[in-house]
């Protein structure tokens, strides 16, 4: 979707956009379900990129010490109990540039992917940047989507990453696609960004052939010891008009209300579900950040009459269909 439709969209009252949103959800997801993700680092700290949101980066004095990936057994155990716990879903995540075939660590990852796929969950990894012939091994492994954020627009990305490109980011997100995955792209609000750059955040993430099958929004958790660290927290509204402009312009796509929950009250996250979020993360951590508990995410699904998404093992990839080059990525 376009930049100057999304801003038209933008620009409405709050509740005229919401009606518009709930529309598109509605004609696109009959159920009231909340897909339940569950994220864990296995492999945290010791980044060498610069990102300036994240505590994982080496450059940084934020406190998050840097361990070693993480044994297989120890990842199984974590992945079962976020089965039973309703997860649908199982996002790994690794604090790296990226991955290289022919590594002991890349060969590490895919057997912890070949075990984990066998429990029935979507599994979703977010390993940085990938080459063609590891996203090839990634999908034979078992891995249904890749997730890999633009974070922000082209203009200011910059401003918040000098260690790769956004271009880069693009590039891993084709390499996913050409390799038959879904992919996950969102980005993250409050890294000093206009209005104008999260539309154009979007527009990037619409305009992916074929578009993501998910797409997490995430309010910034400043943390402490990185450079945006002392930053002013995001309003609701704006997390809530960003969820709006998502399902309009992604229809199809999982939104995911992600990072950033423990700030906003039930009833903002009320307004984000009626807006158009179908898909949280969920558990007592996201990442190295806080995250609302287990219980305390169940009993507002049952407080607003929602009911939770069921496992999706055979979901279809949709095929692009043109060789577009321009596609966005995360991680």
């Amino acid at each position: 979707m376009k930049f100057e439709k999304l801003k038209a969209l933008y620009d409405l009252p709050l509740f005229d956009l919401i009606k518009k949103s709930r529309e598109v959800h509605d004609a696109n997801w009959i159920d009231n379900e909340i897909q339940l993700c569950t994220l864990l680092s296995i492999k945290t700290g010791g980044c060498s990129e610069d990102c300036s949101y994240c505590a994982q980066s080496a450059r940084y004095k934020s406190g998050v010490e840097s361990e070693k990936l993480m044994e297989k057994e120890d990842v199984m155990a974590r992945a079962r109990v976020a089965a039973e716990s309703g997860s649908t879903r199982f996002c790994m995540g690794a604090a790296w540039k990226g991955v290289r075939s022919g590594t002991k660590r890349f060969d590490q990852v895919v057997e912890i992917i070949e075990d984990v796929s066998e429990l029935g969950m979507e599994v979703c990894v977010t390993l940085g940047e990938v080459g063609p012939a590891e996203a090839v091994r990634l999908k034979k492994a078992g891995v249904t989507a890749y997730n890999h954020n633009v974070d922000t627009s082209r203009e200011h990305y910059p401003n918040v990453v000098t260690s790769h490109s956004y271009d880069d980011r693009l590039q891993t997100i084709k390499n996913v696609q050409d390799a038959g995955m879904a992919v996950c792209c969102g980005g993250i609000l409050g890294l000093g960004e206009t209005s104008d750059d999260r539309l154009k955040m979007i527009e990037t993430i619409s305009e992916l052939n074929p578009q993501p099958e998910s797409v997490p929004i995430n309010s910034l958790m400043p943390m402490p010891g990185t450079p945006l660290g002392d930053s002013d927290p995001v309003t609701i509204f704006d997390v809530i008009r960003m969820i709006a402009i998502t399902r309009i312009a992604v229809p199809k796509a999982k939104v995911r209300l992600s990072a950033g929950r423990t700030q906003i009250s039930e009833e903002g996250q009320a307004m984000c579900f009626f807006a158009g979020a179908n898909s949280i993360f969920y558990g007592d951590k996201l990442l190295t950040a806080k995250n609302p508990s287990i219980q305390k995410d169940l009993d507002l699904i049952s407080k607003l009459g929602l009911s939770t998404r069921q496992p999706n093992p055979d979901m279809e990839i949709p095929k692009a269909t043109c060789d577009k080059e321009a596609s966005p990525c995360c991680g």
